[in-house]
């Protein structure tokens, strides 16, 4: 949607996902460096993790390509008017293939847990996939736009496509947790530069940006690489409030092993006491 609702949407669920896949990164690359020794078999939770992470990606897609089609203004599923012989709110048709590919990751994530029939990384491939056509489409977006809409739209395809390329190493580079976060830090940038792509072009309050003046191009430059700051800041800040739960939970964790240990052991010795008198 050419408005502000129509980037905060995927702004937000950008935002969310790059939240959601540096805890979860976090979360499993601590169970693999240290609570994995004696427990080979991975633990349940992390398979619940990997279907809410698809049926969020699949419900999420749903409702964008849903809004995009059926808002009041939109093409209501029409592609084309014979009666005017025009296309029907390509912008609006879009969005709604980015999502729909997005919705494609989901259903791989979900397979990819769901059946070991499917190959291992096929839900890094489609979320590649995903973001490549999502770039793909935001650069045929802006032919013939003012300088400042064609710019800012231009940045966003920078986290977009290193981010594609980022999915694409994961398929053949399994558990790297340097790509990981680095993932959901791209994620995070993207979610915030589409909120920013809101306030410039359709400012809910304020003045509206002179979109030919080259000052503000400069600007919105330099506000790019503060976004990718925050996106930084915010991944090494998340990670080192989930490691530092983490180290505590499991050191509990670990305390009533010991405890139930102890108590079998007792156990244990207190019935070859009773099987030993009962002999004599």
């Amino acid at each position: 949607m050419a408005n502000f609702g129509g980037h905060a949407i995927p702004g937000s669920f950008f935002l969310f996902l790059g939240f959601w896949l540096t805890i979860k990164h976090i979360i499993q690359h601590y169970w693999r460096t240290n609570l994995q020794k004696g427990k080979p078999v991975t633990p349940p939770v992390f398979k619940r993790m990997e279907y809410i992470e698809g049926g969020f990606a699949i419900f999420a897609s749903f409702v964008g390509v849903m809004v995009e089609q059926f808002v009041v203004d939109g093409p209501h599923a029409h592609l084309y008017d014979t009666a005017n012989s025009s296309w029907v709110k390509l912008m609006n048709w879009q969005h709604s293939t980015m999502y729909l590919f997005y919705g494609i990751f989901g259903m791989a994530r979900v397979a990819c847990t769901a059946s070991n029939l499917v190959p291992a990384g096929v839900d890094n491939l489609a979320l590649s996939l995903a973001l490549f056509v999502e770039g793909f489409l935001f650069y045929y977006h802006v032919h013939s736009r003012p300088l400042l809409d064609a710019h800012i739209h231009s940045l966003l395809l920078v986290a977009v496509f290193i981010a594609s390329a980022s999915a694409m190493l994961e398929v053949f580079i399994r558990n790297n947790i340097i790509l990981q976060l680095f993932q959901g830090c791209l994620f995070i940038l993207q979610g915030s530069w589409f909120y920013q792509i809101g306030f410039v072009l359709y400012p809910p309050s304020g003045p509206k940006w002179d979109e030919t003046l080259h000052d503000n191009v400069m600007f919105i430059t330099m506000c790019f690489c503060w976004h990718l700051a925050v996106a930084l800041l915010l991944v090494t800040w998340t990670c080192a409030t989930v490691w530092f739960i983490m180290k505590r939970f499991s050191g509990r964790i670990r305390d009533v092993e010991i405890g139930m240990r102890n108590t079998s052991t007792k156990a244990g010795s207190q019935k070859a006491l009773l099987e030993e008198s009962d002999e004599d």
